[in-house]
């Protein structure tokens, strides 16, 4: 055969060693818009089905029924520990949701993306594919009615409770992505394990990461780096767990409580199992991690490298891991595979735990490093002893702290469709009290108050557009709906203008208490007043939105939400590693915007008058139209750097200075991808397009909370 018969005719083909010279090759410095083109509907072999809809008439009784049957099901190909694969799926659930970090609200379980690379191949992820392939039947049985995202948690849940644990239910609602989420940053490392993420301190780690090591979900239990020191240890611990929304007696609670279920794999050297499941091959059918130690399976089987029980009762819920941890002295040795593992010194035969195999032989029980530091850290020992005094509050805890867990990236309550759940609120879910829609007389008393206030277009725009633009749909945070731009900590946030909140704010809130409008809804009905003064377009408005309280704000939590830039005020802090189009197409992604959605609201915020720096406005009246694009795309002028983040135009005849921008303004005459879609909105057919395009962009935006209206 030919070398050229030999090429793939796709030249973007990747099961070929070489695919030629793309673009990232030739320019790898290229602003990359990709994250705006996240799953495409026509990824969805779905299409436009309703999930959240059809999950409301799911079985729940009969899925969870079939999920208990099969947790003693035990299978040749992959055997049950224990003759239950319990431990196995509370791990799968653990690692389907540990991923969220609150830095910027990705990760988490409600996208079901345990499916797909990195995570489905990630080292800590070890032989959880069997654990997804064991639970294909059920999934293939209740097909539609039933997500994968919804299956990874629920299945979790059912292995607590089947275990004797304690568990306060499972919210049903995740809607399944289709790929990978390539929008998720996990580190720059190269290697697996690497960790390159650390300033001067183990406290030092890279925003927005929180997992110690490319590859793990929270900490190397072997000890930072593999150094079994547990108060080294515990320092990671603490700071990996508060970067994923829980505090020092949730993290103890998550930790004990998990651990007192299953055990670790490391029967024989990591040098004997294969490839994880992307890089498997095609025979393999996407398992990977195959072992060729012994059977591979079992009293065999390789994941992590440490080996053995944490307690004497492996499948059932009880004290024995925090009796065992305060109870014996530990001394450091090895699995058969070299990992760091702790045994108990003088360990009495009743708290040795059963082989899985079911042989009837008995085994030393066993903790990691990151146990250990549960132990010597001052801190969590004081609590840890605290639950050894009570066992109630325990079981609590760790039920309180396995729901957090699992049901934090879905955001407020509203979002929860069905299930089986504990109906309690908690402070975490952001909760806004139930706000009666105001009659179309109330919001005509407000419009007008809104026009007779004095307030300019500028202000009215720019403060809804701080309100709302809080919003994440990484984890459904923020957003309009709770007026919390007017609490702590959002209103003193420099990007969101103080000075500016303490002149409109006060006048919102009088047109409110006149009108009987909520603070929530006056703020977005401002912009939307403002807009339709500028354009004499009418702006759709939803009313209904509540108005939070100080009390029911986790100031804390809501810091993570601040703009440190936001290129659609064109607003940046300080200089940062990132450059500010690169931070602006974050944001823009999180915001749920497409790339034409984002040029057309920075164009139209800009001709509004929005910008922090003033730079980038170039008219005398704000004005809707799209002039701002006609101008950024003249050749009148020659743009000169005049900073880091400041241009300068000048006259290309006379020399003259013209106007000023930043990198967000000009990014859209100078990348390729951008200008395309700017030179439509400059021409001279499209501004009535532009003003239409602008407007459903702006409500899209001031929506993107209000999650009953989906």
């Amino acid at each position: 055969m030919s070398d050229q018969q030999e090429k793939c005719p796709y030249h973007g083909a990747t099961t070929t060693p070489t695919t030629g010279t793309q673009n990232k090759d030739w320019w790898p410095n290229a602003l990359n818009l990709d994250i705006l083109r996240q799953h495409d509907t026509r990824s969805n072999p779905l299409g436009d089905f309703n999930y959240r809809q059809a999950v409301k008439s799911l079985d729940l009784a009969a899925v969870k029924a079939d999920i208990r049957a099969m947790m003693r099901d035990s299978q040749e190909w992959w055997p049950a520990d224990y003759g239950h694969y319990g431990p196995l799926f509370i791990r799968m659930t653990w690692h389907a949701a540990g991923t969220y970090r609150v830095g910027d609200g990705r990760g988490g379980a409600s996208t079901g993306s345990q499916r797909f690379a990195p995570l489905n191949s990630w080292p800590d992820n070890g032989n959880l594919d069997k654990a997804r392939r064991l639970l294909w039947p059920i999934k293939q049985k209740y097909g539609n009615k039933l997500s994968w995202a919804d299956l990874l948690v629920l299945t979790g849940n059912v292995a607590i409770e089947d275990m004797g644990g304690p568990n306060h239910g499972t919210a049903l609602g995740r809607v399944d992505i289709w790929h990978p989420e390539k929008d998720i940053y996990w580190g720059s490392e190269d290697t697996w394990l690497g960790d390159k993420r650390y300033g001067g301190s183990r406290q030092e780690l890279e925003n927005p990461l929180a997992a110690v090591q490319m590859g793990l979900i929270y900490v190397n239990p072997e000890g930072p780096n593999g150094t079994p020191d547990p108060l080294l240890s515990a320092q990671d611990v603490r700071e990996t767990f508060k970067r994923m929304a829980m505090n020092d007696e949730e993290t103890f609670a998550l930790v004990a409580g998990g651990h007192t279920f299953g055990k670790a794999h490391g029967n024989g050297p990591a040098s004997s199992v294969g490839a994880e499941p992307e890089g498997a091959p095609v025979e393999a059918q996407g398992l990977g991690w195959a072992s060729t130690h012994k059977s591979g399976k079992g009293v065999d089987a390789i994941t992590s490298g440490i080996e053995g029980p944490w307690t004497a009762n492996p499948t059932q819920w009880d004290m024995g891991y925090l009796d065992l941890l305060f109870k014996y002295e530990w001394q450091l040795t090895k699995s058969p595979a070299g990992a760091h593992i702790w045994y108990p010194v003088n360990c009495a035969p009743e708290d040795m735990a059963p082989q899985v195999d079911g042989s009837g032989q008995k085994v030393l029980p066993m903790m990691t490093t990151a146990d250990m530091a549960l132990k010597m850290d001052p801190i969590y020992r004081a609590i840890g002893e605290r639950f050894v005094k009570d066992p109630a509050a325990f079981g609590e805890a760790f039920a309180r702290a396995w729901f957090k867990l699992l049901h934090r990236d879905m955001g407020p309550k509203s979002n929860y469709v069905a299930g089986d759940y504990k109906d309690s609120t908690y402070t975490w879910q952001d909760p806004i009290p139930a706000a009666s829609t105001p009659s179309a007389d109330q919001i005509s008393q407000a419009k007008a108050a809104l026009k007779a206030s004095g307030l300019s277009v500028t202000n009215m725009v720019e403060v809804a557009w701080a309100s709302a633009a809080t919003f994440r749909g990484s984890d459904n945070r923020g957003g309009a709906n709770g007026a919390r731009i007017r609490l702590a900590p959002q209103r003193n946030w420099a990007v969101n203008n103080p000075a500016l909140l303490d002149k409109v704010l006060p006048i919102y809130e009088k047109i409110a208490a006149t009108t009987g409008v909520s603070v929530a809804d006056v703020i977005v009905l401002a912009g939307n007043v403002a807009i339709e003064s500028a354009s004499a377009v009418a702006v759709p408005f939803a009313a209904g939105r509540g108005d939070a309280t100080q009390a029911d704000t986790d100031a804390t939590s809501f810091g993570y939400l601040e703009l440190r830039t936001d290129g659609f005020r064109n607003y940046a802090e300080k200089e940062f590693a990132v450059s500010p189009e690169e931070m602006m197409l974050d944001k823009a992604q999180l915001l749920g915007l497409t790339p034409v959605e984002m040029t057309v609201l920075v164009g139209g915020l800009r001709a509004l008058g929005v910008s922090r720096t003033g730079e980038g406005v170039w008219n005398t009246s704000a004005t809707l139209d799209n002039s701002w694009f006609k101008t950024l795309l003249s050749m009148e002028v020659k743009w000169e750097k005049s900073g880091y983040n400041s241009y300068v135009a000048k006259h290309r005849i006379s020399g003259a200075h013209v106007r000023t921008a930043t990198r967000i303004d000009l990014v859209f005459g100078s990348n390729s991808e951008l200008r395309a879609i700017a030179e439509v909105y400059a021409q001279d057919d499209n501004n009535a397009k532009f003003v239409r395009d602008f407007i459903a962009a702006w409500t899209k935006v001031m929506n993107a909370d209000r999650f009953e209206l989906r």
